[in-house]
């Protein structure tokens, strides 16, 4: 078994079960891509079994802090079972859910969704990769099911120095898929949706706008970055008179477009724009249009803490723009799916960009990702989802007819 030792002071974070070694910390020691190798502490003591990366900055990623742990069939085959079995104690409204969530599940670089009866996986690092057909065959074993399909197409594994991945490894069928969710269904490809097909991980945000676009009786809509219209038919489920959804990608509009027609809603109570959102929100506060809510859920601004700056500039103008059209006594959903911007700078970036727009709100909801995208005690980096509800302040806003005050409700 080959040994990585680290330098002097580096085994902290590994001392606290954070599964991260990151090259600046290594003195000596290597592998081959994948393999895996002992971390040691400058000391000599054992810190964990871990996989080695040779081209990444996170050189390796630690499988197991337990020395007498061995890495093979039976550990993953153990981990995976864990794993579904969590699951199994959240309330997932819906057949499709986020079974193995990487690091948070104690597999680092291994994504894995499942549709329905179809497992879709992503093995992002050099690590899942050499073991990528124990891992498969794992899967199978501990869902019963037959069909596994990979998209293993991000950009991360060109850090790790693999090559993009997509097809069936596992069985075969229809990549295209008729998902249920809460009340409603959505439609889907995994050969060529973004992820593994799908963004799972806003469900329980749809849910909420659904159940706010009902309590207050929102009529006039936008979805921002709707990508195949998730929010769009969330608020139209929750009685929205009309929704205007955006999104630069024209597939994306003609899946959204689909999904309206599949829950069985009129096409006419909604706007369908293949356009940029920036110019669209600059474009609508120019026309004096405004909006009862406004969904603002972009994609990945910034990757990593490296682009936060940059990317701080970009959310706090589109959340000024949607201020600006936002109605006194509206609500505005926003999110952040950057992993380079914690909840805190997110807030501080929504709250600047409400100064900007001279106007103030209410935070009455902080939003995270679904309970199957689990963050760790050990892993805060599990948190790479974030959102706030906020609601825009008025000096009156009329109640709908059937709200009550009380202990527990404002509206």
């Amino acid at each position: 078994m080959k040994t990585i030792r680290l330098k002097d002071g580096k085994e902290r974070s590994a001392l606290r079960s954070h599964p991260w070694i990151f090259d600046s910390a290594i003195a000596k020691g290597g592998a081959d891509s994948g393999e895996t190798v002992r971390v040691e502490a400058h000391s000599g003591s054992f810190l964990g079994w871990a996989s080695f990366s040779p081209s990444s900055k996170i050189r390796a990623r630690i499988w197991s802090f337990d020395e007498s742990q061995r890495i093979d069939a039976d550990f993953f085959n153990a981990a995976i079972r864990r794993a579904i079995a969590a699951r199994s104690r959240f309330d997932i409204q819906s057949n499709g859910l986020r079974l193995i969530h990487g690091e948070s599940d104690g597999l680092p670089g291994l994504i894995v969704d499942c549709y329905d009866d179809t497992l879709v996986a992503q093995f992002l690092s050099s690590g899942t990769e050499r073991w990528k057909d124990v891992i498969a065959d794992a899967l199978l074993a501990q869902t019963g099911l037959t069909k596994l399909f990979e998209r293993s197409d991000s950009g991360v594994r060109g850090l790790e120095g693999l090559q993009p991945v997509t097809g069936w490894l596992r069985g075969e069928g229809p990549t295209a898929i008729i998902l249920r969710e809460h009340d409603w269904q959505l439609s889907l490809d995994i050969a060529e949706g973004h992820k593994t097909g799908f963004y799972l991980d806003q469900r329980d945000s749809r849910k909420k706008f659904a159940d706010y676009t009902r309590r207050l009786q929102f009529q006039r809509v936008l979805n921002c970055y709707c990508y195949t219209g998730g929010f769009t038919v969330a608020a139209l489920a929750g009685g929205a008179a009309h929704v205007t959804s955006i999104d630069s990608s024209g597939p994306a509009i003609e899946r959204a477009r689909a999904n309206v027609a599949l829950n069985g809603f009129e096409a006419e109570r909604t706007t369908m724009m293949d356009a940029d959102v920036n110019g669209s929100l600059r474009q609508f506060h120019k026309e004096g249009r405004t909006f009862d809510a406004i969904v603002l859920d972009p994609p990945k601004f910034a990757p990593s803490a490296a682009h936060a700056d940059r990317a701080a500039r970009a959310y706090k103008d589109i959340n000024r723009l949607a201020f600006k059209i936002l109605e006194p006594g509206g609500v505005l959903f926003t999110y952040s799916c950057s992993g380079g911007i914690g909840a805190e700078l997110f807030h501080k970036i929504v709250a600047s960009a409400g100064t900007d727009a001279h106007v103030d709100g209410y935070i009455s909801e902080r939003m995270q990702g679904a309970p199957d995208h689990p963050m760790t005690l050990t892993f805060p980096e599990g948190e790479y989802l974030k959102g706030l509800v906020v609601m825009k302040a008025a000096d009156l806003v009329e109640k709908p007819s059937h709200a009550t005050i009380s202990n527990d409700s404002v509206l």
